[in-house]
Order: structure tokens, then sequence, then C-alpha cells
């Protein structure tokens, strides 16, 4: 996820590493922090795959300030990202909303409402976060007030989130 954060927030504009560090931490906040341990190896990993390009520019007031750019490799390779997002990226919803924060970026809106219908269908599929008998338990019969509130969040959530990506679908098949 931090390679794609990186690649999507460069297609928007070339910025420094501290700039990228807090869009990336406004995106996936206090969830899933960024540490410049994680952070500045990808970038190099993008840099000597080609995906980045990078330059310096005079700092406003101190040391000089490296840009980072997306090179066209970069933005093939944020788009093949895009069009095909991991497993992980649909089910787990941090993830799904990097996707979602850079799907603007594919331009076919048949490939966009691919990826929605994909989250779609991973929603649609019954589950809980507890079982009884291998069967998913309901939030009125989990018989335990704090699961009963996380369920029933989960479930108010998940309809939402469902009938937004219904309405996105229908405006992008629309749209093609």
């Amino acid at each position: 996820m931090l390679e794609l954060s990186i690649l999507g927030f460069l297609a928007e504009q070339p910025l420094h590493g501290y700039e990228l560090k807090e869009r990336i931490k406004a995106l996936s906040g206090h969830v899933r922090p960024v540490s410049d341990g994680a952070l500045y190896p990808a970038i190099t990993r993008l840099v000597t795959a080609g995906k980045l390009d990078q330059h310096t520019e005079p700092g406003a007031s101190a040391a000089p300030r490296r840009i980072l750019s997306l090179t066209d490799t970069g933005r093939e390779d944020l788009l093949e990202r895009l069009r095909h997002p991991k497993r992980a990226e649909i089910t787990d919803h941090v993830r799904f909303n990097t996707v979602l924060a850079f799907l603007r970026h594919l331009p076919d809106r048949q490939e966009q409402a691919a990826v929605l219908r994909r989250r779609l269908e991973f929603l649609e599929t019954p589950s809980s976060f507890f079982y009884d008998g291998g069967k998913p338990v309901r939030a009125e019969a989990s018989g335990d007030l704090f699961r009963e509130g996380m369920l029933r969040v989960a479930r108010a959530t998940g309809e939402a989130e469902r009938a937004w990506l219904k309405e996105a679908v229908e405006r992008l098949e629309r749209a093609g």
C-alpha cells in the first residue's frame, strides 16, 4: 500500500519526501502510520526501478530538498496496480480506501467499475467478527453489549458502503 500511495500522490504532482509523508499519513491516519524507515527505502526501490525521478531544489530556509516525480514507467505501474488490486486491497477497508483515493487516475470507467464490483462482491459475502458453530453471530444474538455494538456499527457501515458502491458502479457504467 505504501508504494501505491507514493505513486498515487506523485501522479498528482511532484513532491518532496516530507510532503509525501504528510499526505500518506493524512490518508492512512493513525491506523497505519508511515515511518521514515519504511518510506525512504520504498522511494529508493521505486527510483531504482525507474518509476520515480528525483532532483534537488534549494530549500526554503535550510538544506536542499529532494523533489520526487512520477516517470512514465511509474504511471504505468500505478495504472496496473489500480486495474488489478491485490485481494488484500479489496478485502481490507483501509487498503481499499487507498485504492479509492487514486482510482480516478484510471482513465477507463469500466475498469474503475470492475474494481468497485470486486469490493461489492466481497462485502456481499456473509461474514462476521464472531462465529458460533461455523455461522456468523448476529449483533442481536451476541449476548455481549460491546460485541453487539461492534457488530451493529460494522453492519451499518457495510450497508452504507454497499449502497454507495452500487450507485457508483451504476454511474460509471452509464458514463462509460
